[in-house]
């Protein structure tokens, strides 16, 4: 049977999303959904998602301080190609570094920084919170069924500058483009979260569960 492990490191509420992935998962068939801190159950998983909220430093730290965690979800990622799925800070630690609060190394994955939103209207206020339209920028497996004027649910201050435009899946419209979905190869990031976006999240959710890169 499949596994999907929700990496679990205490770095935000992870009960709406298991619940929304495995309510898909069953929909699919698309085996076990694990929340999981173990190295060990990571390195049987099948994918990875990554969830993450707060600041970027803060997110990083917890993640490192748990023994071996971090470069179990490396060799399943880059070392075993497991499909990977960031969500939030997640996603942004997919960098190569992030300039919240202080300059912090990202994952190096793919390669870019994460940086403050700076609207060009004065009046749009920071964090970005609330419903966006996206707009996709290039076809993905993870977005079947999924077209520019979806709805996401986004809550953050930062986003995702990436240094290789092939690297942007899909951005919204903020005072200016925001980045909404990243990806290479087998590993795929949202700045919004999906088990919050109802229809256009649950698809989501579905495509990655599905989807072999």
């Amino acid at each position: 049977m499949s596994l999907t492990v929700l990496v679990d490191y205490e770095s935000g509420n992870l009960h709406s999303a298991a619940k929304a992935f495995a309510h898909m998962a069953q929909d699919v068939g698309a085996g076990e959904i694990l929340v999981s801190a173990r190295p060990e159950d990571i390195a049987r998983a099948d994918r990875i998602v990554l969830p993450g909220d707060g600041a970027f430093p803060a997110c990083r730290v917890a993640l490192d301080s748990r023994s071996g965690l971090f470069e179990a979800i490396e060799d399943a990622v880059i070392a075993r190609a497991r499909p990977f799925l960031g969500i939030c800070i997640g996603m942004q630690m997919m960098a190569s570094r992030g300039l919240e609060y202080r300059e912090t190394a990202g994952f190096g994955w793919i390669p870019g920084q994460v940086e403050r939103i700076t609207p060009v209207d004065p009046t749009l206020k920071v964090p970005h919170m609330g419903w966006n339209d996206l707009v996709i920028d290039r076809a993905h497996p993870v977005l079947n069924g999924v077209e520019t004027g979806c709805h996401a649910y986004f809550v953050h201050s930062y986003h995702f500058r990436v240094a290789d435009p092939a690297h942007l899946v899909a951005h919204c419209d903020y005072g200016g483009p925001i980045t909404a979905i990243v990806g290479r190869d087998n590993m795929v990031g949202t700045q919004f979260h999906p088990e919050k976006s109802q229809a256009t999240g649950l698809r989501l959710i579905a495509n990655f569960l599905t989807w072999k890169p």
